[in-house]
């Protein structure tokens, strides 16, 4: 039995723009999700979402279904938000500011409704300090723990979309987590 997504795909493949839009429908929230993961801007993460959505657009012609189709899109969410990073950084390190800019910064949890100002500000410190130790772990392991974690994709899963065995994964995540303890060791 075919995945309803991969059937979508293809159907898009084989001539049906609606097919496209359903695929659209079915999946953006996943990869918006995945995407804001990587760069904590809600709008720099919808506009990845178009790239990774033109990117399976222009795929149709070579598209050839040997995994699910949601792992195929997280592998296209994954190459589009390394590249990027990797342009940001290149950017940073050409640009002349020194001040990086004030990025807002949505919250992940739900603020509770009477939440002292203090607790907020603990809660907002130890946000940053997890996103600030995410980005410091390599792109293999930020990766894998986001796969796992946030998209909550099973270690065969995560192997596929990172195209490698189901004990480099473990390795990967065993490793993650061993340097993120030592990163947020004051904070946790």
């Amino acid at each position: 039995m075919v995945d309803p997504d991969t059937q979508l795909m293809l159907d898009f493949c084989a001539g049906d723009l609606a097919a496209f839009g359903k695929l659209v429908r079915r999946n953006q929230k996943i990869v918006l999700n995945l995407a804001y993961r990587y760069v904590s801007d809600r709008a720099t993460a919808e506009d990845m979402v178009q790239d990774v959505f033109l990117r399976v657009y222009g795929a149709a012609g070579k598209y050839h279904p040997t995994a699910k189709f949601t792992t195929w899109v997280y592998r296209i969410t994954v190459n589009v938000c390394l590249n990027h990073l990797r342009s940001e950084r290149t950017r940073r390190s050409l640009s002349l500011d020194v001040d990086g800019g004030d990025d807002e910064r949505a919250s992940d949890l739900p603020e509770p409704r009477h939440t002292p100002p203090s607790a907020r500000l603990e809660r907002e410190e130890l946000e940053g300090k997890v996103r600030e130790a995410m980005g410091n772990l390599p792109e293999t392991q930020r990766t894998a723990v986001l796969l796992r974690r946030f998209q909550e994709l099973s270690y065969e899963e995560i192997a596929e979309v990172m195209e490698t065995t189901v004990p480099a994964v473990k390795s990967l995540l065993a490793r993650a987590r061993k340097a993120l303890k030592s990163m947020l060791d004051n904070y946790l």
